[in-house]
């Protein structure tokens, strides 16, 4: 009974559901069973879309609920591979796995931008949409299959090509706060100079002076403040690394 319902259901689908089925199918790795999930994990809030009971729908529930299974799935990984690893340890190493540029880099891998529906053209998303709808999906994956294939989901396109406990335990995280701590432990005066600094083309952009000591470091620019004052710390870590890695010894 149950395999005739699904044979149904296929055949009733429209062409245009068919193929987004088709295509959700080969980047999981499995067949979804209510396409409905996994349609809203790649509509944007800008359609304006709600539910007969007028609630919105939009991939930004489920990109919470894809967060939190992340979370979950990688700490018992990394729990069971470094049973050595304390607290402290685990939660920095989760971080540096699920942090945003790792999950924006999975997102653009598997090319997700392209099923998005959204009143917003492309080229004006921010590099944090690819995050936001990979986490969206694992979401959907949770919902439409529970935690065994989200986990086997996972496993495949998280763990499995991308996790080196070895080279993670080098990975810096943020440029910005090891900068920091660097300065305050050494006694440094440090200052982040903020500034808008608009592009050739009219867009809109942030530039810093990174200065230590009153002596200008780095300078950078990006969309964001965060961004350029991640970039300038960047420039600026590589500057003094052979002290600051000498002074870690």
């Amino acid at each position: 009974m149950n395999l005739l319902k699904k044979i149904f259901q296929k055949k009733s689908r429209s062409n245009e559901d068919g193929i987004f089925f088709d295509s959700i199918e080969k980047i999981i790795g499995f067949q979804p069973e209510t396409i409905e999930n996994y349609q809203r994990a790649f509509t944007h809030r800008s359609v304006n879309k709600i539910d007969e009971n007028g609630i919105p729908v939009n991939y930004e529930r489920l990109e919470f609920l894809g967060d939190a299974m992340l979370s979950a799935v990688i700490a018992g990984h990394l729990f069971k591979k470094v049973p050595s690893g304390d607290e402290g340890y685990l939660t920095k190493m989760r971080s540096k796995i699920v942090s945003r540029e790792h999950l924006n880099e999975l997102g653009r891998d598997l090319n997700l931008l392209q099923f998005v529906e959204s009143k917003i053209q492309a080229q004006n998303f921010g590099d944090n949409i690819y995050g936001n709808i990979f986490e969206a999906l694992v979401g959907a994956i949770y919902l439409d299959k529970g935690y065994f294939y989200c986990e086997k989901f996972i496993q495949e396109k998280v763990i499995l090509p991308y996790v080196d406990i070895a080279k993670l335990e080098g990975k810096v995280i943020s440029y910005k706060s090891l900068l920091i701590e660097w300065c305050q432990k050494e006694k440094k005066q440090f200052y982040f100079d903020v500034f808008e600094d608009n592009g050739i083309r009219g867009e809109r952009l942030f530039g810093v002076k990174l200065s230590i000591d009153e002596i200008v470091i780095a300078k950078a620019r990006a969309t964001s403040k965060k961004k350029a004052e991640e970039k300038a710390s960047q420039r600026a870590f590589f500057a003094f690394q052979s002290k600051i890695e000498k002074e870690k010894k």
